[in-house]
């Protein structure tokens, strides 16, 4: 039998690694494959160099299967830094973002991360970065506007006349 390729196989096995770290169901069944192939006589290092990782983690894989069995590859939560604001401060949170800034009393109009952490400093004693408080906008389901830039000296009606689709019929009027 001829030996099948795949195109662009460095590339597909890429998609396939991030396709297995996308679920927790297909990370434990891609440690079950890498200790079945343990179980058939390859090495840790075989393993980890067919799947791409180090020998280190199929390593842990085995030592973990052996000493919990199938429990020992599922995935575990993982403690981490707890979060610098409680569910009530979030909700809190998600009213203030809801009004204008203005009405808060802040001289912009629109939220950014850079007074979102301002916001949250002065107001619930949480210090959060720019970057961290861009991340809690997609978290709380807001999406991130800019304003449009006008052209300082620009004639309207000039625009107007220039613009293929008259203003009438842009804003869904027939």
């Amino acid at each position: 039998m001829r030996k099948l390729e795949i195109k662009d196989a460095d590339i597909i096995q890429i998609a396939v690694q991030q396709e297995i770290l996308r679920s927790e169901d297909s990370r434990y069944d891609h440690r079950l494959h890498g200790i079945l192939l343990v179980c058939s006589g390859k090495s840790c290092n075989e393993v980890a160099e067919l799947f791409g990782h180090s020998p280190r983690t199929v390593q842990y894989w085995v030592r973990r299967f052996e000493r919990s069995g199938f429990a020992g590859l599922q995935e575990t939560p993982r403690p981490g830094r707890p979060t610098a604001m409680d569910e009530a401060t979030l909700r809190a949170l998600g009213r203030d973002l809801r009004r204008s800034p203005r009405e808060i009393g802040y001289t912009q109009n629109l939220w950014d991360g850079k007074l979102l952490s301002h916001h949250l400093a002065q107001r619930y004693g949480v210090s959060l970065g720019v970057r961290q408080c861009q991340r809690l906008f997609r978290r709380l389901g807001f999406r991130r506007r800019k304003p449009r830039s006008l052209i300082a000296g620009a004639d309207a009606e000039a625009q107007q006349k220039f613009k293929k689709t008259p203003a009438s019929r842009r804003k869904g009027r027939p």
